[in-house]
């Protein structure tokens, strides 16, 4: 007996394997962005409607059972409305393929469809100082490997702004010495960028990998036991050097990865550093994304503010200083 052409389980198959791998070549991350998407509906759908997902018919996935779903996540999970607006850009990616896959349920997948993005309240992004960034890069205990590792990673993703999926994928044969030294970012969505480094980066990982060089591994910064460091390692990285830090302003912040990267774009910023090469350094593939350090800079709104005069100053009244000029505003 054939299986119904509109079952759960084949379509996503389809969706994940012909469409995101295969025809849009998607990062991992979006990969892993989206399975987690469907994870939590297909375990939704059964806890409320008692449908195994092997069984599950996609035209169970009405509008209603979609909102439901949405609304279960920030009240029940407790996630943000930004995380809700990442598990439905999942589910209507889906739907807006499947439209082309089935278009028996181009009614339903238009509904779907026509849910809205959740609006939610625009936060200035938070960096850290010159100070704590310093006393970050001095708390690692550098007569230890870990230490050392620590130290060289934080430096790196400093220097670069790398995001964490950039640095825990970062090769050795990826930076390059010589007259000038930079690593080659493998970003978001398939793009590369260079990103040049300091002599003082380019001389802690020489020594660093010189350190490796006995491995096998061509990580640049591996696990203790030479494997791929996680997010969550990266995390506890920064977290318990943030611990061990001689800088009391850095224990009410919170530290992770895109804090230093965030760090990267505004102290580029404040050095002068034009917009449009600062999204280039981040690989950002709009400017716009750019536009928030200069949201979040207050000392480029003042230096702006400087270069308008006051409200409410007093403005002396022309008076001609020549005949001529008196006689014609007689007139």
């Amino acid at each position: 007996m054939k299986s119904s052409p509109t079952l759960v389980g084949p379509l996503l198959q389809g969706f994940f394997i012909e469409h995101l791998l295969q025809q849009k070549h998607v990062s991992p991350q979006t990969i892993a962005s989206y399975r987690d998407a469907f994870r939590l509906l297909l375990q939704y759908v059964k806890n409320q409607r008692n449908i195994e997902p092997a069984s599950l018919d996609v035209t169970s996935l009405d509008a209603p059972l979609i909102l439901s779903f949405l609304d279960s996540l920030e009240i029940d999970r407790h996630n943000s409305v930004r995380s809700r607006n990442i598990r439905l850009a999942a589910i209507r990616s889906f739907f807006r393929w499947l439209t082309l896959r089935e278009p028996t349920i181009l009614g339903l997948a238009t509904r779907i469809l026509a849910i809205p993005v959740k609006r939610t309240d625009r936060r200035l992004v938070q960096s850290l100082t010159r100070d704590e960034i310093d006393a970050l890069l001095a708390a690692p205990d550098q007569r230890l490997w870990q230490g050392r590792r620590d130290h060289a990673l934080i430096l790196t993703l400093y220097n670069t702004g790398a995001r964490v999926s950039e640095i825990t994928a970062l090769r050795q044969d990826q930076v390059e010495f010589g007259s000038s030294n930079f690593v080659h970012l493998l970003g978001k969505g398939r793009k590369e960028r260079d990103v040049p480094l300091w002599p003082k980066t380019a001389r802690t990982l020489k020594a660093w990998f010189r350190e490796l060089a006995s491995s096998s591994g061509r990580l640049a910064f591996p696990s203790a036991r030479g494997l791929r460091l996680s997010r969550n390692g990266v995390d506890y990285v920064l977290k318990r050097a943030a611990a061990c830090a001689n800088c009391s302003s850095l224990r009410g912040k919170r530290i992770h990865p895109h804090a230093v990267r965030h760090t990267t774009g505004a102290h580029l910023l404040q050095s002068g550093v034009d917009i449009s090469v600062i999204a280039l350094w981040l690989g950002h593939e709009s400017i716009e994304t750019t536009h928030i350090y200069v949201e979040a800079d207050l000392a480029t709104k003042e230096r702006a503010l400087q270069k308008l005069a006051p409200a409410g100053a007093i403005v002396k009244r022309f008076t001609p200083d020549d005949r001529v000029l008196a006689f014609l505003a007689t007139l």
